[in-house]
């Protein structure tokens, strides 16, 4: 059980004078080396990268695939949108107005719906973070138009993953803005789960009709996924002790300030599958193919595998352990392959001659 509040009472002296030397970064740009995550075992089962789809990318955060099978990806501090294809050729697809990035925030998620037409994207602005929607002629994205503001902003933990869900609707995952109370607050944005519709209203069916809060007490998610059978799954980094995957129902409290990883209290959802010490991993965006959930991690530096049985998880399995460096997105490009994008170009990574890149990764069987 891990209850933060008092285990932060209970961290010595020395290791207090070590914090608060750092305490003005995000624990995940701590300098230590993080212990190796536990591998999985190279061989027939093992997930396998078989190319580099596109390469010398500036902070790429977001992906969204098209019908045609070309993925549209979002640059985290230049605020363009690239349209990558599965034979590796790049272009600009456009841009998004009014992006200001600073730390953590930028250009962020991205998704489309069904047809292809209609990309969504969240982003940060000069007062808060927001979710636009735009038009896709098949050549070129145009006629921006704001759905959702008032989504509170910070250098950090600015949350950032979208998507529609099977119910058609946007799922919006923020972060707590660097103050936790806000997760627990029902007034506002920040630490939570968005439901609305494509035109930015509060789903009809979320636990407050008037609210677009779908779920509450979260830290930062940045992983948005559904299974086979229409369950939510969301990745969030913890703190300083655990990060979370989190089978996420309407209404639920997940904890965030009071709790980090499991702490059985109450009204308070726990996760299903954990991560100690959070430097093995910080979990990023995320893709459910296989009955598994695969995470991109960037301190961990690894692709995770969670295994999934109904609404239980697994046990983490992590692959390419530091072979790519920082992992930042998982996009299911079809049944038996994924995209993975990097981050290492973001300022906290050691980017590499190719970086940032997006690799294709084969999947076993």
């Amino acid at each position: 059980m891990t209850i933060r509040r008092a285990a932060a009472l209970a961290v010595g002296t020395a290791v207090l004078a070590l914090g608060s030397a750092a305490c003005s970064l995000p624990r995940d740009e701590s300098p230590f080396d993080p212990p190796p995550p536990a591998s999985g075992t190279p061989g027939a089962d093992a997930p396998r990268e078989s190319g580099t789809v596109a390469r010398n990318l500036a902070v790429p955060w977001g992906m969204a695939k098209l019908p045609d099978g070309a993925v549209l990806v979002t640059s985290r501090d230049t605020a363009a949108i690239n349209l990558v294809s599965p034979d590796d050729r790049s272009a600009t697809a456009g841009s998004v107005a009014g992006v200001r990035p600073e730390g953590e925030g930028g250009l962020l998620g991205i998704t489309t719906d069904r047809s292809g037409s209609r990309v969504f994207v969240y982003y940060t602005a000069e007062e808060d973070n927001r979710v636009a929607a735009l038009t896709w002629d098949g050549t070129r994205l145009s006629d921006q138009r704001v759905i959702l503001t008032g989504i509170p902003k910070n250098v950090f933990h600015d949350g950032g993953r979208i998507a529609i869900g099977p119910d058609g609707l946007l799922y919006v995952a923020t972060g707590d803005a660097g103050q936790p109370e806000l997760a627990q607050d029902p007034t506002s944005l920040a630490g939570k789960i968005l439901r609305i519709t494509t035109r930015g209203e509060p789903a009809a069916d979320n636990p407050d009709p008037t609210s677009a809060v779908y779920s509450s007490g979260h830290r930062n998610v940045q992983g948005l996924a559904w299974d086979r059978e229409g369950r939510l799954w969301a990745s969030e980094f913890g703190e300083s002790d655990v990060d979370e995957l989190n089978l996420i129902v309407a209404g639920g409290n997940y904890g965030w300030p009071q709790c980090e990883g499991p702490c059985g209290e109450p009204g308070v959802i726990d996760p299903k599958a954990t991560w100690s010490p959070t430097a093995t991993a910080s979990p990023s965006g995320m893709a459910i193919v296989r009955d598994s959930a695969w995470i991109a991690s960037l301190r961990g530096q690894v692709l995770y595998q969670v295994p999934l049985d109904g609404e239980e998880a697994g046990e983490p399995v992590a692959w390419f352990g530091k072979q790519y460096g920082r992992l930042r997105d998982v996009l299911a490009y079809d049944s038996d392959t994924l995209w993975v994008a990097t981050g290492n170009t973001d300022g906290r990574g050691e980017p590499g001659p190719l970086d940032d890149r997006i690799l294709s990764v084969a999947l076993p069987g």
